[in-house]
């Protein structure tokens, strides 16, 4: 999902400094341990500033795929699934950002990242009218694995689960698992609950209608927003309006006049989270920490702070 560079530069703007982060209030469960080797692997940005990692189909590539960990399925672009010659698949349904499409299956004998593969893997096929990026690697790979999203040093890690906890410079929220994501729990808005997600495909932070009615008991009526037009990852043109948090607390981590697109985006129904204060965190937020792991295993998220 992407918004106009101009629209993008004026939120960064105004964002507020990281404050000085204290330990969460609450640890995940343990998960299991393994010696699993971790991996990694470099990364690039497109021009929305999210992450592209270089994905191996077939053998041939690397092609660069969009991270995408608000997507529960791996997808292939059609040009690419057509450059490559894939046989075709059964038909699948699709979500995104807007609503739920039918959608074409290419069968991929191997998928290869970071030196993991996935064999005779079913992956959907989109119209995806950017050329940044040839795919999305969604969290279907993953399994009860630790995906690190290192920005500071441009690499993505795949390690095993492994147990985590506060320090001056790191955060670690517990979450529950949703529909294949990761939910963080322990998250509020000038002390009223809400439930955070991290969507590193999105380049901004969305929040649902449920947060802008709470922003507006909360701010009196004085918050200023702006119309915007967004797009989702297949081309799709829809509505928002772009505001600030005043405050944002994530387990012990506190970030001030956090800017969000609020939208009545499809995904919140998707998760059952319409009627409840949400917000998908983009990487336009995610990408102001020096890196962020999301451990699917243990169920929790860590920032590291910059």
């Amino acid at each position: 999902m992407t918004i106009s560079r101009r629209s993008l530069a004026h939120m960064l703007a105004a964002a507020g400094v990281l404050a000085h982060p204290g330990l969460a209030r609450a640890q995940a469960q343990d998960g299991p341990e393994t010696n699993e080797p971790a991996s990694r692997v470099a990364v690039t940005r497109d021009k929305a500033t999210r992450l592209v990692a270089p994905v191996l189909i077939n053998g041939q590539g690397p092609f660069d795929f969009l991270v995408d960990t608000g997507a529960n399925r791996s997808c292939i672009s059609k040009g690419l699934a057509d450059d490559l010659g894939l046989l075709p698949g059964p038909m699948v349904s699709i979500r995104t950002m807007v609503g739920s499409h039918p959608r074409p299956t290419a069968q991929v004998d191997k998928l290869e990242i970071a030196g993991r593969n996935q064999r005779h893997v079913s992956i959907p096929v989109l119209p995806m009218p950017s050329q940044d990026s040839r795919g999305v690697l969604g969290v279907d790979w993953l399994k009860s694995r630790r995906l690190v999203l290192d920005f500071k040093g441009k690499g993505l890690e795949i390690s095993p689960s492994r147990r985590e906890t506060s320090s001056p410079n790191r955060v670690v929220v517990p979450a529950r698992r949703r529909s294949g994501q990761l939910t963080m729990v322990d998250a509020d808005m000038s002390g009223a609950p809400l439930t955070a997600m991290i969507d590193s495909g999105s380049q901004v932070s969305i929040g649902n209608a449920a947060l802008r009615q709470l922003l507006g008991r909360a701010d009196a009526g004085h918050q200023h927003v702006e119309p915007v037009e967004l797009t989702s990852l297949v081309g799709e043109k829809f509505q928002g309006e772009m505001g600030y948090l005043p405050f944002l607390r994530l387990g012990g981590l506190t970030l001030g006049n956090v800017p969000v697109v609020f939208a009545d985006a499809s995904i919140f129904r998707l998760w059952d989270l319409s009627t409840l204060p949400s917000i998908i965190l983009g990487v336009d937020l995610l990408a102001q920490f020096d890196a962020v792991a999301l451990d699917f295993g243990r169920s929790t998220v860590r920032f590291d702070i910059a």
